[in-house]
């Protein structure tokens, strides 16, 4: 039996795109602003429901490719969105947005689905032939995007001369492009789940191509919404951190979070369904989307409208990715997982998010 599109996935669209129009007419108060957050809230749940209706029309594991590039051109929007209308005091959003992603995916996203799925299955099984290449991949994006700036001596510490982010972003892009390659193409098999662990999807029967087409549609219009909201937000969300008196870098994580969220709930609900082989395809999918598709599109903007950018890591950052890096490649290394290696991810991500507000 097939499943009709819920009312609740094209209204919140809607809704979000009147007020969007409706910022357009009324001066932005605090009841406005309030309801600008919900509806820009909304339309991220609501686009990537829609990218999963086309995930899951699509199969394994271009499934997975659909979300992570919905997650990344929903990230990659907010990003600009809000480096365009701050300016000078939105050079390191890029940064802060990209780190935040990569830690909250290697950390938090894989350490719930690690320890969800083994509190339920006990030992949990993937494709390490996937996920190992996948993480080597991202590794060296991270590296060349956010850790090497600091060691440059062309321009100030932590920025790239405009002839090193041509070459970063074309590097990112190309070794992504490699991956997807790899990914849908080469080995296929290595992120297909096991027949013995496969579990059925959320829709009893793929949807049909009348329902894809009608969610894509709906993407892009919850797209759209998001883009437009972010930038009329972009003055409150600042005014709202710096209220509180918290670190700049509370915005991309709030980014990253926001983005994150709808997918994380995928992948746990994934895991714990006994269907790792999806969650760490999301995950390592994800994290590299992030850097190999969001960093050329932010080096892009700055090229084009002059926008200061700066990518550099602080020694603090760069520890706890080098040690995220190693710890992952211990756990997920054998293809094999269990609550402990659960609990060692989770354990850095209360350190980072701990450290983030706490410098």
């Amino acid at each position: 039996m097939k499943i009709k599109m819920p009312f609740w996935t094209w209204l919140v669209p809607v809704l979000a795109l009147g007020m969007l129009l409706v910022t357009l007419w009324e001066s932005m108060g605090t009841l406005l602003a309030l309801s600008c957050g919900l509806a820009l809230g909304g339309a991220v749940f609501v686009a990537v429901h829609h990218a999963g209706v086309v995930a899951h029309r699509v199969g394994e594991p271009f499934g997975t490719l659909v979300l992570a590039l919905a997650v990344t051109a929903i990230e990659s929007s907010l990003i600009l969105s809000m480096m365009v209308a701050g300016g000078q005091g939105m050079a390191i959003l890029a940064r802060d947005a990209l780190y935040a992603a990569v830690m909250i995916i290697c950390t938090g996203v894989v350490g719930l689905c690690l320890l969800l799925g083994s509190l339920a299955h006990r030992e949990q099984r993937f494709r390490v032939e996937g996920a190992g290449a996948g993480l080597a991949a991202l590794i060296v994006l991270v590296s060349l995007a956010l850790v090497l700036p600091v060691f440059t001596t062309t321009t100030p510490s932590g920025t790239y001369s405009q002839s090193q982010l041509v070459l970063v972003a074309a590097s990112s892009a190309t070794l992504w492009t490699i991956f997807i390659f790899f990914q849908t193409m080469r080995h296929r098999d290595f992120f297909i789940p096991r027949a013995n662990v496969a579990k059925p999807e959320v829709y009893v029967e793929p949807p049909t191509d009348g329902q894809a087409w009608a969610s894509f549609v709906f993407l892009l219009i919850s797209l759209g919404a998001i883009v437009g909201l972010t930038k009329v937000l972009s003055p409150t969300i600042e005014r709202g951190v710096e209220a509180i008196n918290a670190p700049k870098a509370v915005v991309g994580i709030v980014i990253a979070a926001l983005v994150l969220l709808p997918e994380t709930w995928a992948a746990v609900r994934a895991a714990r369904a006994d269907r790792l082989q999806t969650s760490m395809n999301l995950a390592v999918g994800s994290a590299l989307a992030t850097i190999g598709l969001t960093l050329p599109l932010v080096v892009l903007a700055s090229i084009l409208f002059d926008l200061p950018l700066v990518l550099g890591l602080a020694p603090k950052e760069m520890a706890l990715l080098a040690v995220t890096f190693l710890v992952s490649a211990i756990t997920l290394g054998t293809g094999h997982t269990n609550v402990m290696h659960g609990a060692v991810h989770l354990v850095l991500f209360v350190a980072y998010l701990f450290l983030a507000l706490v410098p």
